[in-house]
């Protein structure tokens, strides 16, 4: 069975030497090279990078964090290891929706994800018996105009309390005011239909029905104070025609919807997206 590997990725000023600096430090510390993406914006002048590699002569990550601090600080770089072998703790929230909760649950039951969901947290007691059936704790927070800034207190506490780091929003159908979402920039992720800003509201797939749409998609993007207005992650789109019922549009929906949020969580485990201002740079 293969290991895990390793993983390094850097954001930094654009300069010459950076890939060399990374390339060499590796080398001499007994690190052999799996799998390397780069992409130097030519807009903004940043500079982003990939790297897996396997620590062949014992070296620890900590040390290897440590050891690579001077090169992070002649580059100013923002740098991360990540070691391959532990799975991301996420949370997932939920509404009345479903669908993407039942397959992200599907595709961590057989391992197509790199992720470990100790606790399933939804304003409706609906999913109660999925979370069950799949071991998972289950908390109900409900939340009301009155006693939401309370439940966003207990869901931050949660969040610290279970050692959190990623939250998916499985079709929660709640906003997160900037305090939640602030603190954990990049590490929370939404899905939602591409009709916005078309079309808002209850029943967006009735409503592109109505209005003879020809496409639809969804997509998967991080969370931040504006309303989804955060980086966006993947999108996907699919072909409907005017045979079709606006049951059989949404139905289309939840499919693209299950398959973005799917890769988007699959890509953060394996941190292969790394935030460039107001979009993402994702190594495939």
């Amino acid at each position: 069975m293969t290991q895990p590997s390793t993983v390094l990725t850097v954001s930094c000023p654009d300069k010459r030497g950076i890939v060399a600096a990374v390339s060499r430090y590796l080398f001499e510390n007994g690190c052999n090279v799996i799998d390397s993406a780069q992409f130097g914006d030519p807009d903004n002048g940043r500079f982003f990078l990939r790297i897996s590699f396997a620590p062949e002569t014992g070296a620890t990550l900590d040390a290897l964090r440590e050891g690579f601090a001077p090169i992070a600080a002649e580059f100013a770089m923002t740098a991360g290891f990540f070691d391959g072998a532990v799975k991301t703790r996420t949370l997932i929230l939920v509404s009345k929706l479903g669908h993407c909760l039942v397959d992200l649950l599907y595709r961590h039951r057989i391992g197509a994800l790199p992720i470990e969901i100790p606790l399933i947290v939804s304003n409706h007691r609906d999913f109660a018996d999925v979370a069950a059936s799949h071991g998972i704790p289950f908390r109900y927070l409900p939340v009301t105009g009155e006693n939401r800034r309370h439940q966003e207190q207990t869901l931050s506490e949660i969040i610290a309390g279970e050692r959190i780091d990623l939250v998916v929003l499985a079709r929660y159908m709640q906003i997160l005011s900037p305090a939640v979402a602030d603190p954990m920039l990049g590490r929370i992720i939404n899905i939602h239909h591409s009709f916005l800003p078309s079309f808002k509201g209850a029943r967006p797939y009735s409503q592109a029905y109505d209005r003879g749409v020809k496409l639809i998609g969804a997509t998967a993007h991080y969370v931040t104070g504006a309303l989804d207005e955060g980086p966006i992650i993947e999108q996907a789109v699919e072909r409907v025609n005017h045979g079709m019922s606006a049951e059989d549009f949404a139905a289309a929906g939840r499919d693209i919807e299950n398959t973005v949020l799917a890769r988007a969580v699959k890509w953060h485990a394996e941190h292969r997206i790394l935030i460039n201002g107001r979009r993402t740079v994702v190594f495939y």
